[in-house]
């Protein structure tokens, strides 16, 4: 069996196994689900410490496990694969030039992603991170704060001026669309990834998000992404996030600075 016929054959067994799973859910969903958390002015109440459980980390797009540390032998060192959270056909609808910037980008991903360097993820990147992310709804403003790099942004859900300069989390303004809250980011400097695959895009970045309460513990979150600079065309993500449910759960350090220094700064030793 070819590496592509074995890959295709993964896939088809576990989006079969993801059908058998949606058909479970809708069986007895609507007993389970109840009704979502809402706030005093009537609105879901987002509020809480949400994860994604995906491998969109490594890749938002389809992909086979990979060896994904060239400097890690063994399965320590390997990527899993997954199905993708990119909307229609699974694929970035890049420019051919950006195509080429992303294999870059990969082949030096050690050294060049942006989360090895502990730099701040971006977003949508912060969302399906292998970390929880809290959510702190207020009437005018919803805080979220992320574990990874104690990244954190404020959702305005008043009208504000636009930034006046281009950052790491960009500038979000929010609105209700129904229970659905959307959430429109601008104002990016350009500098984070998507993924550890180096999937990329400029500073010209447009996404608006939507986070959807479809039960009392899943939200729904879908991001429509637009760079002329870099895609042909707009595109979307999709992928649950799911209520950690631990008793006691907080959001911990990851001071992820002292693992970045070597890396950083090793050049900047002392040489005997």
């Amino acid at each position: 069996m070819t590496e592509r016929r074995s890959l295709k054959v993964r896939i088809g067994a576990a989006a079969a196994a993801a059908a058998l799973c949606a058909l479970a859910l809708g069986a007895t969903g609507q007993a389970q689900s109840g009704e979502f958390p809402r706030a005093s002015d009537g609105r879901p109440d987002l509020s809480g410490i949400w994860q994604a459980v995906s491998s969109a980390h490594w890749n938002i797009e389809p992909h086979a496990a990979y060896a994904a540390r060239t400097d890690v032998t063994g399965a320590i060192g390997a990527a899993p694969g997954g199905l993708g959270i990119v909307g229609g056909n699974g694929l970035i609808p890049y420019r051919p030039e950006a195509i080429a910037r992303r294999q870059e980008n990969f082949e030096n991903r050690r050294t060049e992603d942006p989360e090895a360097k502990c730099y701040l993820p971006g977003v949508p990147r912060a969302t399906y991170m292998p970390f929880p992310f809290q959510i702190v709804q207020g009437t005018n403003k919803i805080f979220i704060a992320y574990e990874f790099a104690s990244a954190n942004r404020v959702i305005h859900m008043t009208p504000v001026p636009e930034s006046p300069v281009d950052t790491w989390m960009g500038h979000s303004v929010g609105r209700w669309d129904g229970d659905s809250l959307v959430v429109d980011v601008t104002a990016f400097n350009g500098q984070t990834w998507f993924d550890r695959a180096g999937n990329h895009h400029s500073a010209a970045l447009h996404v608006v998000e939507r986070y959807t309460p479809m039960t009392p513990n899943h939200i729904q979150y879908e991001a429509t992404l637009e760079d002329a600079n870099t895609f042909t065309r707009p595109w979307s993500i999709s992928l649950p996030l799911y209520r950690r449910m631990e008793e006691n759960m907080q959001l911990l350090e990851f001071r992820c600075v002292e693992f970045s220094e070597e890396l950083l700064y090793g050049h900047l030793r002392k040489r005997e």
